[in-house]
């Protein structure tokens, strides 16, 4: 299987905090609307205590996160509490973008977005990718997928 770049931790990391601080707020926000009082340790300990947990998670799920190329399908492993198994046979792959989002750019990270035939989860996004491997990991699949494509041919 291969991992992610170590960055994508940094990126993962960052988005729990805020979430953790905007839950925060809004804890000490509705505290001091029903009290009417100033917030107190509560919403701090609330944050810091989703923030732990955020990080945590975070990093457990670097750990758990991986990708490779079979014969024929895109396998990936991720998750921490409900670890899901995803196969996407290259045959049903639509096309594949490349994505450079402000955060990613400013780590030197990407991610490859498969897109399928089908209606659920018809797309899988593999975050934490530098751009090389992006475009590489783009090209391959696109090839892979004309490829398949040319052999399920009635």
């Amino acid at each position: 299987m291969e991992p992610l770049h170590p960055r994508i931790r940094i990126v993962w990391v960052v988005r729990a905090v805020l979430v953790a601080a905007a839950l925060a707020v809004a804890v000490a926000a509705a505290q001091r609307w029903l009290v009417d009082s100033l917030p107190s340790a509560a919403a701090v300990g609330v944050g810091l205590l989703l923030a732990l947990v955020g990080i945590a998670h975070a990093l457990l799920l670097f750990t758990n996160w991986g990708f490779e190329l079979q014969d024929d399908a895109l396998y990936l492993e991720r998750g921490v509490v409900t670890v899901v198994e995803t196969s996407v046979p290259f045959v049903r792959v639509q096309h594949v973008d490349t994505q450079f989002g402000p955060i990613e750019r400013a780590l030197g990270l990407s991610s490859v977005v498969v897109y399928t035939a089908g209606s659920r989860n018809a797309d899988v996004r593999i975050p934490g990718l530098t751009p090389d491997r992006a475009r590489s990991l783009q090209n391959t699949l696109r090839d892979l997928a004309v490829e398949s494509e040319a052999e399920d041919a009635v």
